[in-house]
């Protein structure tokens, strides 16, 4: 079974190379479109290219650091085995975030040039493109842990070497941050740039060519979306498999090896069920999108399913009906978090039109509803992970294996996971055609192939809005995964809120959430400022660009964005790591446990507070765009613009973020747990 994970995952390394192939073999449109794409193109792998210089030399750093800490406290195997690792989690999680950045600042004009023809054949470059991503990120996470558990001398020695491989989910977790957080900095600086210079004080449309800023909103589609996204949940998958195995450990006497490897072999058959997945979507031309990519997703969560109950079956003796029960309980919380953000943020429903009618009476009402329905929509998913965790935790208890109820859980939150692929290729197919929507835009495309762009990049919307609720659920179950593993590291049975110093290790996790989330917001405001005033200052020294006489420099507001981005991402990512590892080092523990606990919790809840009010707020300026309560160029579209800019930072920036944040405060907790009980 471990030699089949190896086999599926170079295999789905090997197709993702191939269908990349397939795309890049597609027709690229006119030469108009393919300036515009090599535009974006070079801003983005720029972009990339400096973030990545800066993410490199932290990382090292850090991972002297961590072979230090180790050296010092007498564990000198851990300390190289943890570095290694950590260096490795960083590696492979950059190599997806480049690769899928690669092949999508290519997919988006091939998409742009066959929406022409054909708005299935459109769709399917475009979620191919973003497949490449999503099978890249399962495969190298898969790889990564389980050549790591190889090299580590897990089959000789299996209930060690996944508590070396920590390092791995950390070092996933370290560039997930800087990579969501610079991303996502870059991609609502330029959004909110040339949305508030561009459509509010100049009055042109969005993606028009005269606006400076228009290029650098593209690019940060990209680097925000499929870099910052691909990062995120190839962190997710790599943490919850190793947390997952470490809990494993634990029924050694029950499964031996079977219960450790058992992740690997569910995330592999996972992976087979989303190719095929993604493989079947097709759609008719005057069909609904999200109809197609619908079917692909319940195709891919019928397979994953059987797959699940498979390695269940060969894997777990005769206990596996209660363990795949438990998976199934996942599998279900998926399912749930799609249809829950469905109906918060797309505009068929309740809360998208009480945002937009809101709108009516001006910005503020706007906001004051738009907010309201950020709050409103904590509540179901609340209860869904809750009632998960309770479910798969009592369904593994039943089993009769000591320790089962944890596992149960861990199963709840592989099963979540088994659609991994499936999820991220919906996500990066937003920014694939929202990036075709504005080349097509630019290069004065007729009329109607702007409406075919506009329903693709409708539905991207609402695929993007699913994958951030998908990746909060998914957090969740996996953060109470590894808090529980190291709950087991640093042999605690629980943690008692009722001491003082463990509340305010509590306080401050609580504390933590805030403040990030405060400085991601904030750094926004500052990088969007830069770009604010390049655009200004562009329409004063060029008056021809109104005009249409004289050509806006692209390339200026990208690298003015880009260096914001990379500089306001610097405060928060430090933070993140510094207070945790400060409670830890003088309260102890138990302290930093209750950090990482409450931290936790309040985490998932702001979260989905950021996520789903932000993409509310852009649904139903969209909304108005299809004409309802005046249209384009109305009162009210202006009101619902001001309310979707100011969401852009929740739901593409903060929100985001706080998915990362929360899983890297259990591995860096686990990592330190040996600093932390020398104090």
């Amino acid at each position: 079974m471990f030699v089949l994970v190896i086999v599926i995952s170079v295999l789905a390394l090997v197709f993702a190379y191939l269908l990349a192939q397939q795309i890049l073999k597609k027709d690229q449109g006119n030469a108009q479109m393919q300036e515009i794409a090599s535009a974006i193109k070079e801003g983005a792998m720029a972009f990339l290219k400096r973030q990545y210089g800066t993410i490199t030399i932290l990382s090292i750093v850090l991972a002297l650091l961590i072979f230090a800490i180790y050296a010092f406290s007498g564990k000198f195997s851990y300390g190289w085995h943890t570095g290694l690792a950590f260096l490795l989690g960083a590696a492979c999680s950059a190599i997806s975030g480049y690769v899928g950045m690669y092949i999508s600042v290519r997919a988006n004009l091939r998409t742009a040039a066959a929406v022409g023809k054909s708005l299935n054949e459109a769709l399917k470059i475009s979620l191919r493109g973003g497949a490449v991503s999503g099978f890249l990120v399962v495969a190298l996470s898969l790889l990564g842990v389980a050549g790591l558990f190889y090299l580590f001398g897990g089959l000789k020695n299996p209930l060690e070497a996944p508590l070396l491989m920590v390092g791995f989910g950390f070092g996933a977790s370290f560039v997930a941050l800087f990579a969501q957080l610079g991303g996502g900095i870059y991609t609502k600086a330029a959004d909110v740039g040339a949305d508030l210079v561009g459509k509010v004080e100049a009055g042109i449309p969005e993606d028009d060519p005269r606006n400076p800023a228009v290029v650098a909103d593209l690019v940060g589609d990209n680097v925000g979306d499929c870099a910052g996204r691909g990062a995120d949940l190839f962190e997710s998958t790599a943490a919850e498999n190793i947390g997952a195995m470490i809990l494993g450990i634990a029924l050694f006497p029950v499964f031996g090896i079977n219960g450790i490897i058992f992740p690997l072999v569910a995330r592999a058959f996972g992976l087979v069920a989303s190719v095929i997945g993604v493989m079947s979507v097709k759609i008719k031309e005057d069909e609904d999108p999200m109809k197609g990519l619908n079917r692909g997703y319940f195709l891919t969560t019928i397979l994953a399913t059987l797959g699940f109950a498979l390695a269940s079956y060969l894997l777990l003796t005769q206990f596996w009906v209660w363990f795949f029960l438990a998976g199934f309980v996942g599998i279900l919380t998926s399912v749930a978090f799609v249809y829950i953000t469905q109906y918060y943020t797309e505009y068929k429903y309740r809360p998208v039109k009480e945002i937009a009618k809101a709108s009516e009476t001006g910005a503020a009402t706007n906001i004051i509803s738009g907010f309201a329905v950020g709050l409103e929509s904590t509540g179901l998913p609340v209860l869904v992970i809750s009632a998960a965790l309770l479910g798969a935790y009592f369904l593994g208890k039943f089993s009769g294996v000591p320790d089962g109820g944890l596992y149960g859980t861990a199963m709840a939150t592989m099963g979540m996971l088994a659609t991994c692929a499936f999820i991220l290729a919906m996500d990066t197919f937003g920014p694939i055609t929202d990036n075709a929507g504005g080349i097509v835009e630019m290069s004065k495309a007729p009329e109607e192939v702007r409406k075919k762009t506009d329903r693709l990049d409708s539905v991207g919307n609402t695929t993007k809005a699913l994958t951030k609720g998908y990746a909060v659920g998914s957090a969740a179950l996996a953060a109470f995964l590894l808090f529980s593993a190291y709950l087991q590291e640093v042999k605690l049975e629980s943690i008692d809120l009722a001491k003082p110093v463990v509340f305010v290790g509590g306080l401050i996790g609580a504390g933590l959430i805030f403040f990030f989330s405060a400085l991601a917001i904030r750094a926004v405001g500052r990088a969007a400022y830069y770009i604010i005033n390049d655009v200004r200052a562009q329409f004063k020294e060029k008056p021809g660009i109104m005009a249409g006489t004289e050509k806006p420099d692209y390339a200026r507001s990208v690298d003015i964005c880009t260096r914001g981005a990379l500089k306001e991402m610097i405060l928060p990512g430090l933070t993140a790591i510094i207070v945790p590892t400060a409670v830890g080092i003088l309260l102890g523990v138990e302290a930093v446990g209750a950090t990482l606990m409450v931290g936790t919790i309040v985490g998932i809840v702001m979260a989905l507070l950021l996520n789903n009010g932000g993409g509310a707020w852009d649904n139903a300026k969209k909304y108005i765009e299809t004409g309802a309560y005046g249209g384009k160029g109305s009162a009210t579209h202006k009101a619902a613009v001001v309310g979707d800019t100011v969401g852009d930072p929740f739901k593409d920036t903060a929100g985001p973020s706080l998915h990362v944040l929360i899983k890297l405060l259990s591995t860096l907790t686990l990592v330190l747990a040996s600093l932390f009980l020398m104090f």
